[in-house]
């Protein structure tokens, strides 16, 4: 069933390298430089080069017993220079007291309120997780219809209009999130092997770029993400590229992201299955909620199975399911590649949380013996 559907969604090969050979395990850094040189040049702009100096300078001790006692709460202020000058944002970390080398998870986070309705810390960090937050838009804002007006956008921009290729904000916002792992592997409170970045729904699309660029993250997680994250655009039932043009937020995106309005059943050279294959070997997880239209859960899970090909090519289990659409309240966290859809709408909710705490803490454990 799966097979015959991922069949009718006419994806281009994620195995066939560019000059028409087939991908082996032996060609797959090759072939997986050429799936990001694609989404680069398609869908998120090209990324400038790290920076050489990243410093991180903590601006304010929270309380060491913070959250009755259990965590210890710190504002760092991430400064690292740029071509054009020096940028800084800050950045929350939580860390739990009674695990001396904690895991992480990285979240891109909507707002900087701590705590928030979308970061139970206190659950994350209880489980034995550290967790590191900093805003999207202290890197640089959203303000949609080609605003660069303001942080990176301004550094690089300064109002001039962008070339076809030049990154767009999930760039950018991805190049905050590197920022931030080049800080937090300096820490020694924390497990620098088991560092995951995370996000929702726009904030998903970028958590699974940073992770595919960026090969020192553990794992990348994507919640709700939709087309431009996990989600297959050829014949999906939810967003397409005019409705983020429509909405002012094709700006996420490079400019050449507009090329294939209206085309994306057609010509594509490109689809969304690359994004995820492009993490591989790491893990990966997806979330979906089944009333999130625009999301599409039913193209998130066709990714995730068809990404599983190249798991499969270099030596590990993908995504293990049954050969069907899972129903909600399903969770499949047996491979590399995970995946749960819940009911509701669009939400980063605390049962999606608890699925991902769940997952990483599976994969921590099968890494100590792969």
């Amino acid at each position: 069933m799966l097979q015959q559907e991922i069949i009718k969604r006419e994806l281009p090969s994620l195995l066939t390298m560019n000059d028409g050979r087939p991908c082996t395990a032996e060609l797959w850094h090759e072939r997986r430089t050429e799936l990001l040189d694609i989404l680069q040049k398609y869908i998120y702009g090209y990324t400038p080069w790290p920076p050489k100096k990243v410093i991180g300078e903590v601006i304010e001790e929270g309380a060491f017993n913070a959250f009755a006692g259990k965590v210890h709460q710190q504002l760092i202020k991430v400064s690292f220079d740029t071509q054009n000058g020096e940028m800084s944002f800050p950045l929350h970390l939580f860390l739990p007291k009674n695990t001396p080398q904690a895991p992480l998870f990285l979240h891109i986070a909507f707002r900087p309120d701590i705590p928030d309705r979308y970061t139970p810390v206190e659950e994350i960090t209880d489980n034995g997780f550290g967790l590191a937050l900093f805003c999207y838009k202290d890197i640089v804002n959203d303000n949609l219809h080609g605003d660069y007006l303001d942080g990176l956008g301004k550094l690089y921009f300064g109002g001039r209009k962008r070339e076809p290729e030049e990154w767009g904000k999930i760039g950018m916002w991805a190049y905050g999130a590197s920022r931030a792992l080049d800080y937090l592997l300096t820490r020694n409170e924390i497990d620098h092997d088991h560092i995951a970045v995370v996000g929702h729904s726009r904030l998903g699309k970028t958590a699974l770029w940073t992770a595919a660029q960026d090969e020192r993250f553990f794992m990348g997680i994507s919640n709700n993400s939709g087309i431009g994250g996990a989600a297959i655009a050829k014949h999906s039932t939810g967003e397409r590229i005019v409705d983020f043009i429509r909405a002012g937020s094709w700006d996420w995106y490079c400019e050449r992201f507009k090329e294939y309005d209206g085309y994306e059943d057609i010509n594509m050279p490109y689809d969304q299955h690359y994004l995820l294959a492009a993490i591989a070997p790491r893990c990966i997880c997806a979330g979906s909620a089944e009333q999130d239209k625009g999301a599409d859960p039913k193209s998130e899970f066709l990714s995730c199975v068809t990404a599983s090909e190249v798991y499969n090519l270099l030596g590990y289990s993908g995504i293990i399911t049954a050969d069907e659409f899972p129903s909600a309240g399903t969770s499949l966290h047996e491979g590399r590649i995970g995946y749960h859809i819940r009911t509701g709408q669009h939400y980063f909710s605390r049962y999606d949380w608890n699925q991902y705490i769940t997952f990483m803490s599976k994969k921590i454990s099968a890494s100590s013996v792969d």
